[in-house]
């Protein structure tokens, strides 16, 4: 029983850590970002997700500023275009690859 109870909290603690990050897909986000965004941004999507580490997305995030985030590193595109529910798959990507998240090695940018 107390085993149990160990590992729910333990899984409580880890879902409430990472509540975005669980229900949003990274790999769809570098998609969305190269049908909807590279071109007018005229660069890749690691690298718009390597303006900032995992602590700055996810501030930024948390703090409802992500749009306007993308907006300044890509002042060309259009958010009113990107549909409301991208925006969460977009944060998984640049939170995914951020400067200090993990290496690009397989994303195809």
């Amino acid at each position: 029983m107390k085993k149990r109870l160990s590992t729910a909290t333990l899984i409580l603690l880890i879902s409430i850590s990472f509540p975005t990050l669980s229900t949003a897909n990274a790999k769809q986000g570098q998609r969305i970002y190269k049908k909807k965004l590279q071109k007018k941004c005229g660069f890749s999507a690691v690298r718009f997700a390597r303006n900032h580490t995992q602590a700055e997305w996810e501030d930024i995030y948390n703090s409802g500023n992500f749009t306007a985030e993308a907006q300044k590193i890509c002042p060309e595109i259009d958010i009113m275009k990107i549909k409301e529910k991208w925006w969460k798959e977009l944060y998984a990507f640049s939170f995914k690859y951020a400067k200090d998240g993990i290496e690009p090695n397989g994303c195809n940018d």
